[in-house]
């Protein structure tokens, strides 16, 4: 199937998506395409159980199209500039510590904490799992997505402070994820040890290679666009800028995220105040956010269907129930102890771990991550919960959080 066809047919689904989500079921813009379209995929499911097989034509359609490529390669460079292009640098810079903190120790505590916990609830459902999965498990479920959480925060009006918190954090905490993900995939597949030393150094040129190199290209767009007034010319150097320094920073084994972000807050910051006409602002903020909004819709519409080619089975289902609280616990733990770390240097309101905690979403980005994992056994328990988790997160906590923020502001 060529890549125009696998295009046309989730825009199409997706606008009638949004379509229906608009007249009838009224939900957040992205939530409603999920469960338009996972309830699609359950009635499929329903059907070819009682002799009406139009799953199978789904099925091939979506095993004929990778999703982990198409989002990790292709959407999230898009939605990851879009995002960072909102965010002041001002708000960040006062939020930096808790941000930072959250990134990096917080996603490689929660590695271990959801990994050895899962490693023995898993058993009590009938899975036996290798510690090294359960920890790969640990590792691609530990970051907080930063397209399912900048979506929500578009409607849940959020304090300034705390959406920064929950923004700065999704956006960031990629990198380290990836890293440690890549880490133990290796140690898992390759059967090879990996010392403490090595991480820093694969953790050092992906993240801190993808900071340089996202303020180099940040930098040299900026002066490009500094040098012209046509807001179509802009709108193209931007988009150049994504696509060309994603696909340039991958290939010099650097964070292609974590240089777009950094890329994003640049332009966003310097290159809109210094570098653009209010006209020209008007035209980039309308064309990203058009972007934003497709990619979205597409993204979440893929999630609801995704489920169509899952290995589920009863106790891979009931795992992933027991890997909700589990992954919610481990978050709670990181956010209470980044807190109470840092209220010598600052003031958190009293609801902050709540909203830090419940705000967390996780989303295709994990999903991606598990399919990642070479085929086999392991691969299908894995993806199972995983999905399980990522569901619950955007549909439960994305249907909540709103009124979370309510009762606590």
């Amino acid at each position: 199937m060529s890549i125009f066809t696998a295009i046309a047919v989730f825009i199409c689904i997706a606008a009638l998506a949004s379509y229906l989500n608009y007249r009838f079921l009224k939900l957040p813009a992205t939530i409603g395409l999920m469960v338009i379209s996972l309830s699609v995929s359950l009635l499929m499911i329903l059907l070819h159980w009682v002799g009406v097989d139009i799953e199978s034509y789904a099925d091939e359609f979506l095993a004929s199209v990778d999703f982990g490529e198409a989002l990790m390669q292709g959407m999230l460079s898009f939605l990851l500039f879009a995002g960072a292009l909102k965010i002041n640098l001002n708000d960040l810079e006062q939020q930096k510590f808790i941000i930072g903190v959250l990134a990096t120790a917080g996603v490689v505590v929660s590695t271990f904490v959801i990994g050895s916990i899962m490693f023995y609830a898993l058993a009590l459902v009938g899975l036996h799992l290798p510690y090294i999965y359960c920890l790969l498990f640990g590792a691609l479920i530990s970051p907080t997505d930063p397209v399912a959480v900048l979506a929500l925060l578009k409607t849940a009006n959020a304090p300034r402070s705390i959406a920064t918190k929950i923004a700065g954090e999704s956006l960031f905490n990629d990198g380290v994820g990836v890293v440690v993900f890549i880490t133990l995939l290796g140690i898992a597949v390759g059967g090879h040890s990996t010392g403490v030393d090595d991480v820093l150094l694969l953790l050092a040129q992906e993240a801190l290679g993808g900071v340089v190199f996202g303020l180099a290209a940040g930098y040299i767009a900026y002066l490009l666009l500094k040098d012209v007034d046509d807001y179509i010319v802009e709108v193209l150097i931007t988009l150049a800028l994504v696509v060309g320094g994603y696909g340039l920073a991958m290939s010099l084994h650097l964070s292609g995220p974590i240089a777009i972000v950094v890329a994003g807050l640049l332009i966003g910051n310097h290159g809109r105040r210094l570098a653009m006409s209010e006209h020209t602002r008007h035209h980039l903020d309308t064309f990203w956010e058009l972007i934003d909004e497709i990619l979205n819709a597409v993204l979440f519409v893929w999630i609801g269907f995704e489920v169509l080619i899952l290995a589920f089975t009863v106790n891979a289902f009931f795992a992933g129930l027991i890997a909700i609280p589990v992954v919610l616990g481990a978050r709670l733990f990181n956010v209470w102890a980044a807190v109470k770390s840092l209220t010598f240097m600052r003031q958190f309101s009293n609801n902050a771990v709540a909203i830090l905690t419940w705000g967390g979403l996780r989303g295709g980005i994990s999903i991606a991550l598990a399919l990642s994992i070479p085929t086999g056994g392991e691969r299908d328990v894995i993806l199972s919960v995983t999905y399980v988790v990522v569901v619950f997160s955007i549909l439960v906590q994305g249907l909540t959080i709103r009124k979370l923020i309510r009762r606590s502001v």
